[in-house]
């Protein structure tokens, strides 16, 4: 089916790295670009099995690469926007679209005949006769992977179970997300006493006032992230505040009514159990590893159990240290979930003179960046960052910026450019929770792209005015994700399944875990970590690698 012209979907974007012209897409614009997508891609697939000359490398695989453009940039948009700016439309088509994009997906992997030829070059991959580049067998190698996975192989009534399963796991998964958010909307913490709100900063209680203020709301509104323990809670004095907020976020979709997840995890664990042993696994999880580079759950316990041991030794001198704290200040009996990260703080505090709290003040968004995590990429790998403003942000606060390999043409050169980096660090109710990087295009010598990733994080928005301070941990996140730009944004091949981060999700932290290190080396530290209102830095007498 054609696509109107007029949907900015329809051709590339024309606009530089091929970024997407948010200015451009309404709501109305993604499903006739979904339809007109999928058409596409099967009318391309039809072509490549069609073909009666016998399969090759370049008249099934590579093809086969070159397929489903359209669809591509359709969906990298929607799929980001879906996560980031969940409104209800978004919402009720995403609840349309991913059952069927499933259903899509299953009708390029399980079609026999295109997998008869790739499986015959897979075979042929595997002589050593084969003169094939070593990047092409890895293409190959994962083609095949991705089939036989699918279920390919399977028997044509196994098939036809395989494709329902699939489609109920998208259709229950979708509405777990979706049920998530709304849910996490609505257990945030209403305070309506500021006293009660002792113990956490001047910022966080003003981020807390402009949450209140974005939901009509008198007081403060303490909004929950992702993790079961919440940043506040190291914080706030009161305890039955840290009870409140601590059971906000352990008990949400568990109270019943519109909200309650309880039947849709359940449903979804069942569906997970029988597709695994559809494709020949004992369950879930086999069925996951064995895509990773651990291999198998028994490498993976393995490495768990070896830790144990320690990790419960080092546990029980933690919460007697914490017990011990909590009857200091009058608190007898054993240690609350609640209390653990409160006191932990106070402990850390006394043992080592460190306050995480009393840390804000140095680490103000705009330095945690530019000082920060450009700084240190540019110290490591010769990076510069131009910020474009000539390009469309999909939402307020978000930003775009150029990055190149080399000089920032203050001695008369460009650099290399290597592509653009989209920074969107801001919480809002349409935002699902915790931090996390993609792709809106990703880097391919074949189909001429370079990449264009974006981070989101989750920092709650101050109160007009007041300053842009992060925590220890959102400053170490926004380490970490930037870990996975640099992997996107270093990203060189040729083929599009293999680019950027498309690895083993195990190995995929890897450069994240890595680059969050540089957060607290002493000159990148010293460079970023000054107070927001004096500049005044810290010492740190420690030496480090980066000059």
């Amino acid at each position: 089916m054609a696509l109107d012209e007029t949907n900015p979907f329809a051709a590339p974007s024309t606009l530089p790295f091929a970024f997407p012209p948010f200015d451009a897409v309404r709501h109305e614009h993604y499903r006739p670009a979904f339809d007109a997508g999928v058409a596409e891609q099967r009318y391309e697939v039809a072509a490549i099995t069609g073909n009666p000359d016998p399969a090759t490398f370049v008249n099934t695989i590579e093809a086969l690469e070159r397929t489903g453009t359209l669809l591509d940039r359709t969906m990298r948009v929607f799929l980001e926007l879906a996560n980031s700016m969940a409104t209800p439309e978004m919402q009720e088509l995403e609840s349309e679209l991913m059952p069927e994009l499933s259903a899509h997906r299953d009708a390029v992997l399980l079609d026999q005949e295109l997998f008869a030829r790739v499986d015959a070059i897979h075979t042929a991959a595997s002589s050593t006769r084969s003169d094939l580049s070593e990047e092409q067998r890895r293409l190959v190698e994962r083609h095949h992977t991705d089939f036989v996975r699918a279920g390919a192989g399977l028997a044509p009534a196994q098939l036809v179970r395989l494709k329902a399963l699939n489609d109920e796991i998208s259709r229950a998964t979708t509405t777990f997300g979706s049920t998530l958010l709304a849910e996490t909307n609505a257990g945030a913490l209403r305070v309506s006493d500021r006293a009660q709100l002792d113990g956490l900063s001047e910022d966080a209680i003003g981020a807390a006032a402009a949450a209140a203020k974005d939901r009509d709301l008198e007081g403060y509104v303490i909004t929950l992230s992702s993790p079961t323990i919440q940043p506040a809670i190291s914080s706030l004095r009161d305890r039955e505040m840290r009870r409140r907020l601590h059971e906000a976020s352990t008990t949400r979709g568990m109270h019943g009514g519109d909200h309650d997840t309880r039947a849709l995890v359940s449903r979804i664990a069942s569906l997970r159990a029988e597709r695994a042993g559809l494709l020949g696994y004992p369950h879930h999880a086999a069925y996951v590893v064995a895509d990773q580079t651990a291999g198998t759950t028994k490498a993976v316990t393995g490495m768990l159990d070896a830790m144990v041991a320690r990790a419960v030794a080092n546990l029980a001198g933690e919460r007697a240290r914490i017990e011990a704290a909590m009857r200091a200040d009058g608190i007898d009996g054993a240690v609350k979930p609640w209390d653990w990260a409160y006191y932990a703080a106070k402990v850390k505090a006394a043992t080592y003179d460190v306050d995480t709290a009393a840390l804000r003040p140095y680490f103000s968004l705009d330095r945690v960046l530019h000082d920060g995590v450009f700084f240190a990429a540019e110290k490591l790998y010769g990076l510069t960052f131009v910020e474009r403003l000539d390009l469309p942000a999909y939402a307020p606060d978000v930003r775009t910026y150029e990055v190149r390999d080399g000089t920032d043409g203050t001695d008369g050169t460009d650099g290399t450019v290597l592509g653009l980096f989209v920074c969107d660090w801001f919480a809002r109710p349409t935002k699902r929770g915790g931090a996390w990087m993609d792709e809106f295009v990703t880097q391919s010598r074949l189909l001429d792209q370079r990449p264009v990733v974006v981070v989101c994080l989750n920092v709650p928005k101050p109160a007009e005015g007041q300053p842009v301070l992060m925590s220890v941990d959102e400053v170490r996140t926004a380490f970490h994700e930037f870990g996975h730009a640099l992997h996107g944004l270093f990203s060189d091949v040729t083929y599009p399944r293999i680019a950027g981060t498309e690895v083993p999700r195990d190995f995929v932290e890897f450069p994240s875990q890595v680059n969050e290190m540089w957060a607290w080396d002493p000159a990148v530290l010293a460079n970023y970590a000054k107070h927001h209102e004096t500049g005044e830095g810290r010492h740190f007498p420690r030496t480090s690698p980066i000059a």
